[in-house]
């Protein structure tokens, strides 16, 4: 049994897991990484059709307009298809970076700020465009300390937290340390993650 299985919609489940495999076992991923990841980016509803009214970021793992066009689609065609269907792009979003992908950590990163895959912990999100600062007003949940910049740590330790204590074995390897009683985080509005992001 996977991670976050039971949130899938009875209906399509049996066939969603089999393709969550597939594509995993393409990635050479492990399969809890990416129900992981699309649970964040969905806000558990694991619906391909879920948007962000603000930026417009669709879908399973929040397709962005721009990168729904970098591969061959758009971001209402994506809204239209199964969530079986839409693995097929998350695959292929995905696969540029197969070979980087080590961990849990690395799969949202590759979803959230392909960058800093392989960076430090102190590494501080940013692009030669967008400033530290716009970064980490757009993504409250991240900037822990509240200092207007988010590092690379503060993505990890927010991600692992809101996974419950009793599936975190699922998603760590042994470049994943659990922080949970490290830092206690207060509730916080899901769209402070992923769906503001403006660097693409």
């Amino acid at each position: 049994m996977l991670i976050y299985q039971d949130k899938v919609p009875s209906n399509i489940r049996t066939a969603f897991i089999a393709k969550i495999k597939e594509v995993s076992s393409y990635l050479n991923i492990d399969p809890n990484w990416l129900m992981a990841v699309i649970n964040f980016e969905s806000a558990g509803t694991f619906s391909p059709s879920i948007e962000n009214h603000i930026t417009g970021a669709t879908g399973l793992i929040q397709f962005m307009p721009n990168t729904a066009q970098s591969l061959g689609t758009t971001v209402s065609a994506l809204s239209r298809m199964s969530g079986v269907q839409q693995l097929d792009y998350v695959k292929q979003y995905y696969n540029p970076y197969k070979t980087k992908i080590k961990s849990y950590i690395d799969l949202y990163f590759a979803t959230f700020f392909p960058i800093a895959i392989g960076k430090a912990g102190n590494y501080v999100l940013q692009t030669s465009r967008i400033p530290p600062g716009v970064i980490a007003t757009s993504n409250p949940i991240f900037d822990i300390n509240k200092d207007g910049k988010i590092t690379k740590q503060e993505v990890e330790t927010v991600m692992l937290s809101r996974i419950p204590a009793n599936l975190i074995h699922l998603v760590q390897t042994n470049k994943t340390i659990s922080l949970f009683g490290v830092v206690v985080f207060a509730a916080a509005a899901y769209y402070g993650g992923k769906k503001l992001k403006l660097w693409e």
